[in-house]
């Protein structure tokens, strides 16, 4: 991309990975980093859009407010659920219409995005297969963040001259009202999402081309973290229009990356419910139980009670040998297995609300009463999770750091253990903490689980076990939300090899590892929000140490039959 190469033009650093020992952090790295969040978007770009994140307009000093005045409308599930003002993607717009006119319009001026239209194409509603059987359409996200619109088969634009919001809504058959329920007219989108206009899909060029844009920014780049690329809008009629899908991407994904108060006071719900939930599963625990039995449990508590209707990603309901799978719970490992008693369970599951993700991991003896190996691994998980919050959670520090506490902390305790032999720096170097902890640390949330611009132009993959795995290496600032999950895990697919490779096999003590083959793993996972000074604890209503743990165990299991009775997930 045209974009990407501007991005790293200016870039005075030249990083090798290969040239890294891996033992403690590379000036010459986090230099590169400052200077690539720099390139992108730096603290002085994002001045004005930062007092919109409060929802106050800089050039006001007073909230937005509705088109054609009233109130903003709202999105609520129900009950005790959390409602959300659609003030919330109001401000995500005018956050983009800022950046885009006052920052990046200066760096494109062959563009004129000052007269250009942002364009998105909205998430459409499928059959299973060759089937006619619908599959429930959850909205795309960048779509999501900029209308808020729940409805399949929409497109939205925004005129940044005018800094206008429309929608365009499909015109449906006669038949829909049968099988689907009431056609609603434009006016009531109109009403429901607070947005200037609202006209038919089928209507989308005419009426752009009446506003005679220079151009249309679609959006066309690469997630990451999936290697897919973003859906890019297209219609009938697109060709009568100079398209450019280069600007938009980089600057809307980053724009997503620094939460605003809205998005946090939706996320801090989702997390509530999330962490209840996984409270609610620790007194629900019972040797013989089944895994998939725990999954169905979350879900209930988390739709019931907090109108979650979805997970935010495929729940991994692991226990045993289980836990030694980071993904265990797809098709081909349905958390089909029997929880047997003596061993530990990797409960990793989360719920979405309105689209934004929670992501919690919970790891704790089936039976409630921690074994000495149960102990000592979740004990070294706490310890590197507490020195992650206490040391690294804070702006401008460089998320790469996590993973280089992390593999410090096994290899030091794996060594006490007898599992490991020679100098920790050796083993760091030789990259052998991969072998028991092969992902990375954590990674950005927001409405993926593993939310964009993790990587962004300049900034390379480090090629090693583990670190090839983080899903971010950036410097740290206000309005990240990341998620914290050390893990130790024994993998035979990864360890046996290790055993007969000279590089890894002189620091393993062989005998003592195969001991603990039927172990699994453990895993604790939080997520945080980063702020003006150090960070968020999202998971907070979580258990905060092993008593605490042991105590919810014990305790018998809730049911709220009563809705009078449900825990408040808004506060």
């Amino acid at each position: 991309m045209a974009v990407a190469a501007a991005l790293t033009g200016g870039l005075t650093v030249k990083w090798d990975p290969a040239t890294w020992d891996a033992i403690t952090p590379d000036p010459e790295f986090d230099k590169l980093l400052a200077e690539c969040n720099d390139a992108l978007l730096s603290d002085a770009d994002l001045i004005n859009e930062k007092i919109l994140r409060e929802g106050i307009d800089p050039k006001t000093g007073k909230p937005l407010t509705p088109p054609g005045g009233g109130d903003w409308s709202k999105y609520a599930m129900g009950n005790n659920t959390f409602d959300v003002s659609m003030e919330h993607f109001a401000v995500n717009r005018k956050r983009l219409v800022t950046i885009l006119k006052d920052v990046v319009s200066k760096r494109y001026p062959s563009v004129d995005i000052g007269h250009s239209i942002v364009v998105l194409e909205g998430g459409v509603g499928q059959a299973r297969y060759s089937s006619d059987t619908d599959e429930f359409m959850r909205q795309e996200s960048y779509f999501q963040w900029a209308f808020g619109v729940v409805e399949s088969g929409f497109y939205g634009a925004i005129n940044l001259e005018t800094e206008e919001a429309q929608l365009f809504m499909p015109r449906l058959p006669s038949s829909f009202a049968i099988w689907s329920g009431k056609i609603f007219s434009p006016e009531h989108f109109q009403k429901k999402y607070n947005v200037n206009t609202v006209h038919y899909v089928d209507e989308i060029a005419d009426i752009l081309a009446k506003q005679n844009p220079s151009h249309l920014l679609t959006l066309h780049g690469l997630n990451t973290d999936s290697g897919s690329v973003t859906k890019e809008a297209t219609f009938d009629g697109i060709d009568r229009f100079n398209v450019n899908n280069e600007v938009l991407f980089y600057y809307i994904s980053e724009l997503r990356n620094r939460k605003t108060d809205f998005e946090m006071g939706v996320l801090r719900y989702a997390n509530n419910c999330s962490a209840e939930a996984h409270r609610e599963l620790m007194r629900h625990m019972r040797p013989d139980m089944i895994e998939y039995e725990m999954e169905s449990l979350f879900h209930y508590f988390c739709y019931k009670l907090g109108g979650a209707r979805f997970l935010a990603y495929t729940a991994i309901c692991a226990s045993g040998i289980n836990g030694a799978v980071l993904h265990y719970g797809h098709e081909n490992a349905p958390n089909d297995s029997k929880m047997t008693d003596g061993k530990s369970v990797v409960f990793d599951m989360g719920c979405e609300y309105y689209c934004y993700a929670s992501d919690i991991t919970c790891s704790y003896p089936i039976n409630g009463k921690f074994s000495d190996k149960q102990r000592t691994i979740l004990s070294i998980l706490f310890d590197i999770s507490n020195e992650i919050l206490e040391t690294i959670a804070k702006p401008d520090n460089f998320w790469y750091y996590t993973q280089l506490i992390s593999y410090r902390h096994i290899c030091e305790n794996l060594k006490k253990l007898g599992l490991l032999q020679g100098e920790v720096d050796d083993m760091m170097s030789n990259n052998v903490p991969g072998l028991f902890m092969p992902h990375g640390l954590g990674h950005y949330m927001g409405l993926d689980v593993h939310d964009v611009n993790g990587y962004i132009p300049g900034i390379p993959r480090i090629p090693r076990l583990g670190y090839t795995s983080l899903r971010t290496l950036r410097q740290l600032k206000e309005g990240m939300v990341c998620s914290v999950e050390p893990g130790i895990y024994f993998i035979q697919a990864v360890l046996e090899p290790a055993f007969t490779d000279d590089k890894y096999s002189k620091f393993l003590v062989e005998d003592k590892i195969r001991e603990w083959f039927d172990f699994g793993g453990m895993r604790w996972e939080i997520d945080i929000k980063i702020t003006d000074t150090g960070y968020e604890d999202l998971s907070h209503r979580l258990p905060q140490n092993i008593p605490e743990i042991e105590a919810l165990l014990a305790e018998d299991p809730k049911l709220w039959p009563d809705p009078a009775t449900y825990p408040d997930f808004r506060h």
